[in-house]
């Protein structure tokens, strides 16, 4: 067989070869051009704010495992669980109690969304507030542990006699940032509250996300807690900095508690880039199974709208 000849036979042995690689490329780019379509998709889950059960768990009629296993049987992915409910608190549970009720939500496909301190930034006292600061430290070890993405921690009191905004947002700045990389090097998202008090408006929530610009720092959008403006627009305004939500069923519209609109919310909600959980809370007089029941099928209605 001549040169000329094993050319062409070599040339056309690797045709089909080439067509498929051509084949497996083209198919390769569709999936991940579906894969990117995918990932753009926004990503929205249910969960609870253990505070809707909080008079049941505060007299000892319900317990963790409870909200665990209401929460499956109505449908939620996850449940967020506030500190305060957990046996001993302030103090970190024991590792073996934590770690039964993360081996029960994993058992009932329940995820935890996120867990909570109750903290004050604003004390003027460094000794006293650097005991608050401890807390939150070490709840980042709990959450961690516990397997919860995000810590909610508040600001504090709305004032304090004697000291300024700027004196008090210094200090308060400065303690959120120990915290912030106390949660970096422990895999824990830390979550500031607006909660009408020291983080009372949109404006100042704004004003401390743009002082700690971190990938482990953000916002728990508390639909519930914007009584000094437009809460809608408030949420406009801030919504971009939210890691993690309490949507309540009520909201505060020109000073008077009101029925959350929530296809307005979830309006905005979709118009946005948020992806992930939308923790429900229900509060006041009235059965919480009910309520949050309510308030669930609510949500759900708009987010699979």
């Amino acid at each position: 067989m001549n040169n000329n000849r094993r050319k062409v036979l070599k040339s056309l042995m690797t045709l089909p070869a080439l067509g498929l690689v051509s084949t497996e490329l083209t198919s390769g780019n569709k999936i991940l051009n579906a894969s990117h379509s995918a990932m753009m998709h926004q990503r929205l889950k249910s969960s609870l704010n253990g505070f809707s059960f909080n008079a049941p768990l505060m007299d000892g009629s319900m317990d963790i495992i409870d909200m665990l296993e209401f929460c499956a049987e109505v449908g939620f992915d996850g449940v967020d669980i506030t500190g305060y409910y957990f046996k001993g608190y302030p103090l970190p549970p024991e590792r073996d109690y934590l770690y039964s009720i993360k081996r029960k939500a994993h058992a009932l496909g329940i995820e935890i969304s996120g867990t909570g301190v109750r903290n004050d930034f604003t004390i003027p006292d460094k000794i006293l507030r650097a005991s608050e600061v401890q807390r939150v430290l070490a709840w980042v070890d709990v959450a961690a542990r516990l397997g919860a993405p995000v810590l909610r921690i508040f600001g504090g009191q709305e004032k304090r006699e004697g000291y300024t905004r700027a004196q008090i947002t210094e200090w308060m700045l400065e303690d959120i940032r120990r915290c912030v990389e106390y949660g970096k090097q422990n895999g824990v998202i830390i979550g500031l509250q607006n909660h009408n008090d020291f983080i009372l408006t949109s404006d100042i929530v704004n004003e401390f996300m743009q002082a700690i610009v971190s990938p482990w720092f953000g916002l728990i959008l508390d639909t519930g807690s914007y009584r000094q403006e437009d809460p809608y627009k408030a949420i406009e305004k801030n919504i971009d900095h939210a890691i993690n939500w309490q949507v309540k069923e009520n909201i505060f519209v020109n000073g008077k508690e009101v029925e959350t609109d929530l296809p307005r919310l979830f309006a905005i909600i979709k118009k946005s880039n948020y992806q992930g959980y939308l923790p429900i809370e229900t509060l006041g007089a009235g059965d919480p199974k009910t309520k949050i029941t309510a308030l669930y099928k609510r949500v759900m209605k708009e987010m699979n709208a």
